[in-house]
C-alpha cells in the first residue's frame, strides 16, 4: 500500500501562553497544501525502514513513521512489515512534513490490518506522536487551538487563489524559535479574522513567530517581501519557518526568476473551500 503524506501551511498563528507541561497554547489556522512524501509498506520476513529523496537523519527507531508502527504494535497484533519513505517535504520549513508521516503511516496500518480505530482514536494516537499530527487525520482547513490538537473545521473562500510556497536552505529550530516568542493573548481571536477577505488579511494576521525569527534570518523575512513585489494578496512564514508562502490571484510568469536556485518552490492552484 502506498500513500502521499502531505504539506501543511499555517494561516496566522498566535503563541498564547506556556502551559505548566511546558508546551504551549495557541491559536493558528492549518491548511493542507499539494507537496507531498512518499511513504509504502509491504508484509515481510522482518522489519524494515528504508528512505530516499531527502537524507533523513537520526536513527530509524526516531522517525515518526517508526514511532507510530511501534505505537499501534504495542497495542494490535501488527506483521513485520518493509517501510519505504520518500522524502520531499524540506525539514526545518514549518510544513509538517514529519507530523504528516506519522500520522499516515497510522492510517496506514489502520486500513491495511483492518484495526477500525474510529476517526477519534486516531486522532488520540496520533496526538501521542506530535503537536501537529492530529490536523494530518483530518487533513481539512481547521482553527486549532491548544499545542494544536484542539481543531474545528473551517471554511475558507480561497478557491482559484494561487499558492506560491519559498523555502530558503536554512532551517529553523522549533524550540528556539519558542524561546524568543512572548506568549500574549492576540486583541481579535483568529477564529474571527480569517473571516475576513483574503486582501485585509496583510493588516490583520500574523505570524508571531516572525518576530523571533526575521531577526536572526534577514532571508526569511526578504521572502515574505519579495512576494509582495510580485503581488501577493497576502503573504506569511508558515509555523516557525523557514518556508514563506504567497496567495496570489494569479501566479507571477517569472517567479523563478526571484530566488536563487538553492531555493526550494511550489506551486499550485487552491481547489479547496
Amino acid at each position: 500500500m502506498i500513500s502521499f503524506p502531505n504539506a501543511k501551511i499555517n494561516i496566522g498563528l498566535n503563541i498564547t501562553e506556556k502551559r505548566t507541561d511546558g508546551f504551549h497554547n495557541l491559536e493558528t489556522v492549518f491548511f493542507p497544501i499539494g507537496w507531498s512524501d512518499a511513504l509504502e509498506i509491504a508484509k515481510s520476513d522482518q522489519l524494515q525502514f528504508s528512505t530516499s529523496g531527502i537524507p533523513i537523519s537520526g536513527s530509524p527507531e526516531s522517525n515518526l513513521v517508526m514511532k507510530a508502527y511501534s505505537l499501534l504494535r504495542n497495542d494490535f497484533d501488527l506483521p513485520a512489515l518493509k517501510i519505504h519513505l520518500h522524502k520531499q517535504i524540506p525539514f526545518g520549513a514549518g510544513l509538517g512534513g514529519g507530523s504528516a508521516d506519522g500520522a499516515f503511516m497510522l492510517q496506514m496500518l489502520n486500513k491495511t490490518f483492518h484495526l477500525n480505530l474510529s476517526t477519534e482514536q486516531l486522532l488520540e494516537y496520533a496526538a501521542v506522536l506530535g503537536s501537529d499530527c492530529p490536523f494530518f487525520i483530518l487533513n481539512k482547513p481547521v482553527f486549532a487551538t491548544g499545542r494544536g490538537e484542539v481543531m474545528h473545521e473551517i471554511n475558507l473562500n480561497v478557491k482559484g487563489l494561487y499558492l506560491l510556497l519559498v523555502k530558503p536552505p536554512v532551517e529553523v529550530s522549533t524550540a528556539r524559535a519558542f524561546q524568543n516568542v512572548v506568549p500574549q493573548m492576540p486583541m481579535v481571536s483568529l477564529s474571527e479574522l480569517i473571516n475576513l477577505p483574503v486582501p485585509d488579511w496583510k493588516n490583520s494576521i500574523v505570524n508571531q513567530f516572525e518576530s523571533s525569527v526575521f531577526p536572526q534570518y534577514p532571508e526569511i523575512a526578504n521572502i515574505k517581501t519579495q512576494l509582495y513585489d510580485l503581488g501577493a494578496v497576502y503573504a506569511s512564514m508558515s509555523g516557525s519557518g523557514s518556508s514563506v508562502f504567497g496567495l496570489f490571484n494569479e501566479l507571477p510568469a517569472s517567479f523563478l526568476k526571484q530566488f536563487p536556485a538553492s531555493f526550494l518552490t511550489f506551486s499550485q492552484q487552491i481547489q479547496i473551500l
